[in-house]
C-alpha cells in the first residue's frame, strides 16, 4: 500500500477522476509492480479487500483467476465501485475463470445495470471466441429493444456486443448495421483521430474492411 501511495500522481488522478476512477497511479508503473510481485493469490485477496482502486487494479494483475469461487467473483464485481476496477476484474479475472459462463448467464439477467454490463462483456467475448450455442438473433432482439434506453455503461457493453456480432458473423451483419443506424447510439461519441468510432455501423464496416485488407 505504501508503494502504491508513493506512485500516486495528482495529474494522473485528475484525468482518471473525470472517468469515475479515483486513483492516481500510472498504469505502466502499476504493471511493473505486478510483474515484480508475480502471482500471489492471498495478497490479491487482501488488496481487493482494501477498497482502494489502485490496490484493486493490482489485485487483478497478481491473482490466480481460477482460484476464485463463483460467489466470491460475484461479490467482488458488485463491490468493484469504479469503472476501471470493474473492467479489469471482468477482463483479467472473470474471463479466465471456470465460472465465466455461469456468471455470464446470471449477470445478463441482473437488475443492476452495471452487473448486467459485465454479463454483456462476457457475451461479447463469446461472440468473438466461442459463439456455438449462443442465440445471436435473440441477442440482437434484446439489443434492438433495450440498448437505446439503457444506462451508459450497460449501453456501452450492449453496443460492443452489437458491433462484435456484425464484425464476426456475416449472416447477421446487415441486421446489426441496420439496428445501429436506427438507434444511433454513440453516433456523436467524440473519437480521437486514428481511432475507430464506437458507433456500430462505422465500427463494423471498418473492422470488416481491415480484415479484408489483411486477407486480400
Amino acid at each position: 500500500m505504501a508503494e502504491l501511495a508513493a506512485l500516486e500522481d495528482p495529474k494522473t488522478r485528475e484525468v482518471n477522476e473525470r472517468h469515475g476512477d479515483d486513483h492516481g497511479v500510472n498504469l505502466t508503473k502499476l504493471r511493473a509492480l505486478a510483474k515484480r510481485l508475480k502471482t500471489h493469490q492471498e495478497l490479491a485477496r487482501q488488496l481487493w479487500a482494501t477498497d482502494d482502486t489502485a490496490a484493486r487494479l493490482l489485485a487483478t494483475l497478481v491473482c490466480r483467476p481460477k482460484a476464485f469461487e463463483r460467489d466470491e467473483l460475484d461479490a467482488m464485481l458488485r463491490r468493484a465501485r469504479t469503472p476501471k476496477a470493474h473492467d479489469w476484474l471482468v477482463n483479467y479475472v472473470v474471463k479466465k475463470s471456470p465460472h465465466a459462463e455461469e456468471l455470464r448467464q446470471a449477470w445478463l439477467a441482473d437488475p443492476d445495470p452495471v452487473v448486467a454490463g459485465a454479463g454483456w462483456a462476457l457475451t461479447t467475448e463469446r461472440v468473438a471466441k466461442k459463439p456455438d450455442g449462443l442465440d445471436l438473433a435473440g441477442l440482437l432482439d434484446v439489443i434492438e429493444a433495450e440498448m437505446k434506453g439503457a444506462p451508459d455503461r450497460l449501453q456501452w457493453a450492449m453496443n460492443h456486443c452489437l458491433a462484435q456480432i456484425g464484425i464476426e458473423h456475416p449472416e447477421h451483419r446487415a441486421r446489426a448495421i441496420d439496428i445501429g443506424e436506427r438507434l444511433r447510439v454513440l453516433e456523436d461519441y467524440p473519437t480521437p483521430p486514428n481511432c475507430t468510432s464506437p458507433f456500430a455501423p462505422i465500427w463494423i464496416n471498418e473492422m470488416v474492411r481491415r480484415a479484408g485488407a489483411r486477407h486480400g
